[in-house]
């Protein structure tokens, strides 16, 4: 038989995982220590057992494609894989689609005395003694942020009720119900899981952006701002405007088009200070045949359709903690080109700092 994962993340320490491995039968304990994977050196225990690994190349992917994938397919039956912070759920994901293992969940554990300064901060792990290997530039609020999204059930460790921090996460996750880690019933957990929960798996990047719903009215400070818009983006003015996105603010994530580069689409997405710019694909107003493409996105590039602009748009989500979402729609809003800029843009050169700064994004 295949194999069935229980995915169990969270950046602080905690035994959340052990219980959900002695609260589900038959099941096997996975849990990985990259903390030495600089010098190629991982811990694995398995069951409690410890193995050392010693690996040709310390990094992540080769964790990941030499150890855990293997092992998962090789123990079969139910697994609970309590993930190093090092390790992301999403990427742990992808990885999985390669073998016959299915995501039967993913558990984010939450610090409600820590994540939400985490989430808006621009700490980096290798400054927290997190970093996995050397030149490891990913953001604190990268890693927890993005354990939290993906996540489709959450634990909440620590004392006290911050509103600020629920409404955060009923606007950043709205489709995981949400426990208390004093009070954890695994079973309670897991059937709660509604349908439509991700089980590991991707949004389409030009697909719709608000996963699961989330409440749009404002609470306890916490906003969404939803961008849209059928211009380009000025690049110089738009890198300008990208300081709004990393200050009191937890998540941004979706497309832009960029005048002076029409055919591309960009993925962009921040977390507390951290920011990436990734390459999406061509638009579909680009290319010829769209038979390649799956049925969904051309039928969402058919519905909004533009006679001049085809399927290119500005499309970005937001949540704010203490930002002023009037002020972040205003300077995308003046990020976009111009009427006179428009009408030249064909013959204008534009100056883009985006230009190499960005890379292939697959199956976003």
């Amino acid at each position: 038989m295949g194999t069935e994962v229980l995915l169990v993340s969270g950046l602080a320490r905690h035994d959340v995982a052990e219980e959900v491995w002695r609260a589900t039968p038959g099941s096997v304990l996975v849990r990985h220590d990259l903390r030495d994977l600089a010098q190629g050196v991982v811990r694995r225990w398995v069951d409690g057992e410890l193995t050392v690994l010693e690996l040709a190349h310390g990094c992540v992917s080769c964790t990941l494609r030499l150890d855990l994938l293997p092992l998962l397919e090789r123990l079969g039956g139910r697994v609970v894989v309590h993930l190093d912070p090092a390790l992301e759920p999403e990427a742990v994901c992808f990885a999985l689609r390669e073998v016959d293992v299915r995501v039967h969940a993913v558990i984010a554990v939450v610090d409600r005395a820590t994540w939400l300064a985490d989430a808006t901060g621009d700490d980096t792990l290798a400054e927290r003694g997190l970093g996995a290997v050397d030149g490891d530039e990913r953001t604190v609020a990268q890693v927890v942020v993005g354990q939290a999204e993906f996540a489709d059930a959450i634990v909440l460790t620590g004392g006290g009720g911050d509103p600020v921090l629920g409404a955060v996460l009923d606007r950043l996750s709205p489709l995981a119900p949400r426990r208390d880690r004093d009070r954890l019933d695994v079973p309670e957990l897991l059937a709660a899981i509604p349908e439509g929960a991700r089980r590991g798996r991707f949004d389409d990047g030009f697909g719709p952006l608000l996963h699961g719903q989330p409440p749009l009215r404002p609470a306890h400070g916490v906003a969404v701002v939803h961008f849209t818009g059928r211009r380009p983006f000025h690049p110089v003015r738009l890198h300008k405007a990208v300081d709004v996105l990393l200050d009191g603010v937890v998540r941004t994530r979706g497309r832009v088009w960029l005048a002076g580069q029409p055919d591309v689409a960009l993925w962009l997405e921040s977390a507390g200070g951290g920011l990436n710019v990734g390459n999406l694909g061509p638009w579909l107003a680009a290319v010829d045949d769209w038979s390649e493409y799956p049925a969904e996105r051309r039928a969402i590039a058919s519905a909004v359709w533009d006679p001049h602009y085809g399927d290119r748009s500005q499309e970005l989500v937001v949540i704010t903690a203490s930002a002023v979402p009037d002020e972040i729609t205003s300077a995308l809003r003046e990020a976009l080109v111009t009427d006179e800029e428009l009408a030249l843009a064909d013959e204008l050169e534009f100056v883009d700092p985006f230009t190499g700064w960005h890379d292939e994004v697959e199956d976003r």
